[in-house]
């Protein structure tokens, strides 16, 4: 009897993708999870301060006073995804690595809700499953889902780790938060020396963590985890790839 391959998904934030260099090194650590026999789904942030900048031009334009504006909004601020997904794919391919990119609505990300603050409906994951079993990686445009009338809408800040998670949650696989901070801590790293890092946390704890501030994980993503049971691993980008001890495990804890 065959074994079962291990799927897994893969989220990799904005600061994880901020320069070429960092690129270079997420596909490095997709590789390797596919080396090891792995079957990878890739979900990306728009690369560091992306999504800044579009608000920033948007802003100037005073496109964001205009109601009717709203569905140009969503789309502009969707190539942000969109470049890092493709740049993604394409160092995959650099590395000998099959990768296609696909938008969120392409992966079958569906949504329901207005524009900048639709909510994840369901993933039909027909088209992530069909291009892993030809051991190809789809590398997956987080923060956006298709809505019904196949607009593209966006699902607020963070909505890049609600994404992967639905997505880990319609495979039922686990996924990896790749973030710039090596772990979640019981306070900001950034802010308090004394910080400690956590190795373990149940959902709903990171729930509380998340709802109190911590800004780690998304509210939602962990609001999704805990409802579903996707168990999580957050770890720095500059983890090794095969490292299953860094981070923070979020699962159950006994």
């Amino acid at each position: 009897m065959r074994a079962r391959v291990e799927t897994l998904v893969v989220k990799f934030g904005g600061t994880s993708l901020g320069t070429p260099a960092r690129i270079r090194r997420a596909a490095r650590r997709v590789a390797a999870l596919v080396a090891s026999g792995r079957r990878v789904v890739a979900v990306v942030s728009a690369m560091g301060h992306t999504t800044d900048q579009i608000l920033e031009t948007l802003g100037v334009l005073e496109a964001g006073r205009s109601a009717s504006a709203a569905r140009e909004v969503d789309r502009a601020l969707a190539t942000g995804e969109d470049l890092s997904a493709a740049l993604l794919a394409a160092a995959l391919h650099t590395l000998g690595v099959p990768a296609r990119s696909l938008r969120g609505g392409e992966a079958g990300v569906r949504a329901d809700g207005a524009f900048g603050a639709a909510r994840v409906a369901r993933v039909d994951a027909r088209r992530l499953r069909a291009l892993l079993a030809r051991g190809v990686v789809p590398v997956v445009s987080g923060f956006q889902g298709e809505r019904s009338d196949r607009e593209v809408a966006t699902l607020g800040r963070g909505g890049s780790d609600t994404s992967a998670v639905a997505i880990a949650a319609a495979l039922s696989t686990s996924c990896h938060i790749v973030t710039d901070v090596d772990a979640v801590y019981d306070r900001d790293p950034r802010r308090h020396a004394d910080a400690r890092p956590l190795p373990r946390l149940s959902h709903d704890e990171l729930l509380d963590l998340a709802r109190s501030g911590a800004q780690v994980v998304a509210t939602d993503a962990a609001r999704l985890a805990a409802e579903r049971g996707v168990p999580l691993r957050v770890l720095g980008y500059d983890a090794a790839p095969q490292d299953e001890s860094s981070g923070t495990f979020v699962g159950r804890t006994t």
